[in-house]
């Protein structure tokens, strides 16, 4: 068999496909510029370490990592069952919640099939939806730089099995309104499963954007993911979970990859959750500070929307060349084709970014 002749050995269409593109090392911009350490605001992450207890039950679960963990999950089910007022046979943890994500879409999902979600939001939509072999449905944001949930609905066919809400939206930061996201749920086909994409959940003040849980988990064809990566500080653990209806949850469990969650990321996402009040001071914090950087962003580049996460959307003209801007003065932030994300640090770091912004 010739070399033109030879069958690939992986797919053909994954080839075109671009990877995800993780934040920049800060250290190796360090080394770079030749400065004692650089800042990253480029990943969503929190700035304040670990929650209190985290660590010690990371250390005690150490000692147990020649065994295999809880496959079932169990204990760290029963307490996000507490905390969220959820029945345990409705969730599931998995890799993140991008990992339950790429779960529901090979779940659902046949060679052919559709899944729609709002352009631009989170870049791994793309990567999940073409490795369960589905097609991508994108539809472009309003200009305001939220989902166009009238265009959404419009998108939806026969081929459609899944629709992807991301609320508040990554990269941009906006988020949908009970009123708007209610008849948007009652218009969708019952045989349509709505995935509510909530990783950035404990960063909302605004009343009117609804708690996906609390209003509309009820729905048989609605579920919602949630992380321990953002507000809970977790983001080295890759720990993500949902909620769905009993029949979508364990059929999402049967076919989970074994020992999904692993037993660090367990043990540490319990601890997390007994720190709950020191979640929330944190999180007021970088609150405080979304307060305090949205009219100077506002003022360096008009049209900054109004974020409900802990990051802020840019729609500069230049993403490319702003975020060298920034890197050149030590601040790594996150261009993307049509503006640039950057979260929203400490004080100090904050205003590091601030200051490169300007030049």
């Amino acid at each position: 068999m010739s070399e033109h002749d030879r069958r690939p050995l992986t797919r053909p269409d994954l080839a075109a496909l671009p990877p995800y593109v993780p934040g920049r090392s800060p250290a190796d911009l360090a080394r770079e510029l030749g400065i004692p350490a650089a800042i990253k605001l480029a990943s969503n992450e929190v700035p304040y370490g670990p929650l209190p207890g985290v660590t010690e039950a990371i250390s005690a679960a150490m000692a147990e990592v020649n065994r295999y963990p809880d496959a079932a999950v169990i204990a760290l089910r029963d307490a996000l069952a507490e905390r969220y007022e959820v029945a345990p046979d409705r969730i599931v943890t998995g890799c993140g919640s991008v990992g339950l994500l790429d779960l529901l879409c090979k779940s659902t999902c046949q060679p052919g099939d559709e899944i729609v979600y709002s352009w631009r939001s989170f870049e791994a939509y793309p990567l999940v939806v073409l490795g369960a072999g589905a097609r991508s449905v994108q539809v472009p944001n309003k200009s305001g730089h939220g989902h166009d949930l009238d265009a959404m609905l419009a998108a939806i066919t026969p081929a459609t099995r899944l629709v992807l809400v991301c609320n508040p939206n990554n990269p941009t930061g906006t988020a949908l309104h009970r009123a708007e996201l209610t008849r948007f749920l009652d218009a969708v086909s019952d045989d349509v499963l709505v995935v509510l994409d909530e990783a950035y959940r404990e960063f909302i003040t605004d009343e009117e954007v609804p708690d996906g849980l609390v209003e509309f988990a009820d729905r048989p064809n609605v579920v919602v993911l949630r992380t321990m990566s953002k507000a809970w500080g977790l983001a080295g653990l890759r720990c993500g979970w949902l909620v769905a209806s009993p029949e979508v949850a364990n059929t999402l469990r049967t076919v989970l990859t074994p020992f999904a969650t692993n037993m660090l990321a367990q043990a540490a996402a319990i601890a997390a959750l007994h720190a709950a009040d020191e979640m929330r001071r944190r999180v007021d914090l970088v609150l405080a500070e979304r307060d305090r950087l949205l009219p100077q962003l506002r003022a360096l580049v008009p049209g900054t929307p109004a974020s409900q996460a802990n990051f802020f959307w840019l729609p500069v003209a230049d993403p490319v060349g702003f975020g060298k801007q920034c890197e050149s003065h030590g601040v790594i932030v996150r261009p993307f084709p049509e503006g640039v994300r950057v979260t929203i640090g400490t004080a100090e770091e904050n205003d590091a970014f601030l200051a490169a912004a300007r030049g």
